[in-house]
């Protein structure tokens, strides 16, 4: 498996396919018992190896982020990174700044404690903290997972704004079709620790069969066009989004004499 700089790939499978085992291995938190994991340069297999700039470069977002924060205050915890990394105060203050405006919170916010935050907040910051690292790659494992709505598609907007503005790699692991549907540029499905499905979301959600036998389903716009085409509709097999299911199926509509 490889992956470029600048892609956005979304992982999804059953617990317990590979995902945040795979995850771990492209940081350096684990090493490979079989083969070989090179990022950049960096071999994490080779002896001597120095996995401390890997770990800068390579920025992992674990599921239910906010059990990461421990500082009294949500710079100090922003900080914490950089400082380990041997930038100067000055540096590191700065770093918390631009982490904040990032992830769309207010400097104000700099001396609270982060528990004093919501969950939608907490997550933003420990998000942040990877972000004041600067790294090249972002991996987040579930990273809505327990948010609400509202605070789930903020931190999704926020990732896909920081993908476009930014042009780093980010790999999101994700259960939700619907995001990754949305959301990348590539899909990868993992099963058992291996690939069952590696393209674009659009070619990988037409394996809906496959994909049910392993007991991941597709995005609800694609299911809608799928019962539809089981009634006799002509309508593309895959939507990713449901405005995009709606286009699909007014058109059919007027094929169908349906009129405007």
């Amino acid at each position: 498996m490889t992956i470029a700089d600048g892609e956005f790939v979304g992982i999804i499978g059953q617990t317990g396919s590979g995902k945040s085992t795979l995850v771990q291995l492209l940081n350096g938190l684990l090493k490979p018992t079989q083969g070989t994991v090179t990022v950049g340069d960096v071999t994490t297999t080779d002896k001597g190896v120095r996995l401390r700039p890997l770990r800068q470069s390579v920025g992992l977002v674990f599921q239910f982020a906010e059990h990461q924060l421990f500082a009294e205050t949500v710079a100090a915890d922003i900080a914490f990174g950089p400082l380990n990394l041997g930038v100067t105060p000055d540096e590191a203050a700065a770093r918390v700044d631009e982490a904040l405006l990032t992830v769309g919170l207010p400097l104000e916010m700099k001396e609270r404690s982060p528990f004093e935050l919501s969950g939608g907040q907490m997550r933003r910051v420990a998000i942040a903290g990877v972000l004041a690292m600067r790294p090249q790659v972002l991996i987040l494992d579930e990273p809505t997972a327990g948010l609400d709505p509202r605070g789930r598609d903020d931190v999704l907007a926020r990732i896909s704004a920081l993908h476009r503005e930014r042009g780093i790699t980010v790999i999101l692991v994700s259960h939700s079709m619907e995001d990754v549907a949305r959301l990348v540029n590539r899909l990868v499905v993992m099963h058992e620790g291996g690939i069952l499905h590696d393209g674009s979301p659009r070619e990988v959600f037409r394996h809906a069969e496959s994909l049910a036998t392993i007991g991941l389903g597709v995005p609800q716009a694609t299911e809608v066009l799928r019962r539809l085409r089981l009634a006799g509709w002509s309508v593309p097999a895959v939507a990713l989004t449901l405005a995009e299911a709606r286009q699909f199926i007014v058109e059919a509509w007027r094929e169908r004499g349906g009129g405007a």
